[in-house]
């Protein structure tokens, strides 16, 4: 049976340690090979990367779909996820489970995943087994087969990964309530995973509309990382994928609603009686490594880091050692994003510690930040401990093909990819320093408190 599908709605910290790292791996090519990814573009539109990494024989293949959460019509919330675990239904050539059995006896493994903008599916195998995975997955491109029989009892999988990670998961609905807070127009504002009364009503005919309208070759980017190279992956792919026909009628660009500008903080709070540990979360709506002006960018990833990376950050000297109020605290930045995006500041009070104490020591850090140039130790710091987790993570080959697939399906190319290092050493202090008084205004943020709730259940009365 297939892995269930990577959940990525709630931007879990395993999901962003990844994805903050999307632009790092100019670096990590850079170390690994002296040559760029390998790039070419099918006839039918299908962009191909392929990133060689001969140390052991082993290949990932990596078919990303330009399609998101935020490209789903409204009241069809959680379509572009369904479709991802309806993907694996089978087709007329290849019946349901063959293509996951197929996977499984030559010793690889697969997953699949939806974010707000991407849906992506992979297989690590072998490397002689790279042209059957794309016969595969080239096939179910454009030739999915579905049933009710078999689209109605997937509905009820997603209905249970729903309770599971969401429902039952306090710090995901808050989350999710934040999110839903932070943007007011932009679809952004609604869960990858869907709102529950509209995942209920989601059927065969609304999966294959979505379907049909953006699986293609020319919404879509190939990337194949292992031990491979271009002139290998070519005549593979032309022959399978290259067999697919476009869809003409999908647009160069993506055209979604954008927010009006912040003009107010906005504060949410859930209670719920599973909360052993309350916690603070602050979004801060920001400009995506994409829509954001040249040098920004890479200042908000070095504010991040700065404020929340570890034990020496700015947040956690002030939070957990010089006044002991919390027992963690950190901050991220979300720039892999074709719109914008998010900047995260998170908290965990100590016993007795107030909200509105943590607040003030927050805020207190931010108006510094935005006041005070940061000293060159820690500017260095942060830039190297950037660079080093981006050399460091590039030896699992599937995270230089997530690195690659996130950042070309939001709008970036490989060329920006690679000159992220030299961006990141390029920051300023001066930089960081304006980064933090434009954009950590709290105008543009939406805090969240996650509390137990003590309210007394209400008993049923018995006949």
């Amino acid at each position: 049976m297939m892995p269930q599908p990577r959940f990525a709605a709630t931007l879990s910290a395993v999901l962003l340690s990844v994805l903050a790292l999307s632009t790092c791996a100019a670096r990590a090519q850079t170390t690994v090979t002296s040559d760029p990814p390998a790039s070419f573009t099918l006839k039918n539109g299908l962009q191909v990367v392929v990133i060689p990494d001969h140390r052991t024989p082993v290949v990932t293949q990596m078919i990303w779909y330009k399609v998101g959460s935020a490209d789903e019509t409204p009241g069809k919330s959680g379509l572009a996820h369904f479709l991802e675990h309806l993907m694996f239904k089978g087709t007329a050539k290849h019946p349901e489970g063959e293509f996951s059995k197929t996977v499984l006896r030559v010793g690889g493994n697969e997953n699949a995943f939806t974010s707000t903008d991407y849906t992506g599916y992979f297989q690590r195998v072998p490397r002689e087994q790279l042209g059957t995975m794309m016969e595969f997955e080239a096939d179910r491109m454009t030739g999915l087969i579905l049933k009710d029989e078999n689209v109605l009892p997937e509905r009820d999988v997603v209905l249970e990964e729903y309770n599971m990670r969401v429902a039952n998961n306090p710090d995901a609905r808050l989350a999710e309530q934040i999110m839903a807070a932070l943007y007011l127009n932009h679809p952004y504002g609604r869960p990858v995973i869907g709102w529950h009364h509209e995942i209920e009503a989601l059927g065969r005919e609304d999966a294959l509309a979505f379907y049909r309208r953006f699986y293609a070759p020319n919404n879509a980017i190939l990337v194949i990382a292992g031990d491979v190279d271009a002139a290998e992956v070519r005549p593979m792919a032309e022959k399978t994928f290259g067999q697919v026909a476009p869809q003409p009628a999908i647009p160069e660009k993506r055209l979604r609603p954008q927010e009006p500008e912040p003009v107010a903080p906005r504060t949410v709070t859930l209670a719920d009686p599973q909360v052993e540990q309350p916690s603070l979360k602050r979004y801060y709506l920001v400009p995506s490594a994409t829509t954001a002006a040249p040098g920004e960018s890479p200042a908000l990833d070095v504010l991040a880091q700065l404020m929340g990376g570890g034990s020496n950050s700015y947040l956690y000297r002030a939070l957990v050692v010089d006044r002991p109020l919390a027992i963690s605290a950190g901050a991220g930045y979300q720039g892999t994003s074709l719109d914008a995006t998010q900047f995260m500041i998170s908290a965990a009070p100590r016993q007795g510690v107030e909200f509105s104490q943590i607040e003030q020591v927050i805020d207190g850090v931010i108006a510094d930040a935005g006041r005070k140039l940061a000293t060159p130790e820690d500017l260095e710091r942060v830039k190297t401990q950037l660079i080093a987790e981006a050399i460091y993570a590039q030896d699992n080959q599937a995270t230089l093909a997530r690195w690659y697939g996130g950042a070309l399906t939001t709008g970036l190319s490989i060329a920006d990819i690679r000159s992220w290092p030299d961006r990141i050493r390029a920051v300023t202090a001066e930089q960081v320093r304006n980064a933090a008084l434009k954009w950590l205004d709290k105008n543009r943020s939406v805090t969240g408190y996650l509390v137990k709730d003590t309210t007394p259940r209400r008993e049923e009365k018995r006949s």
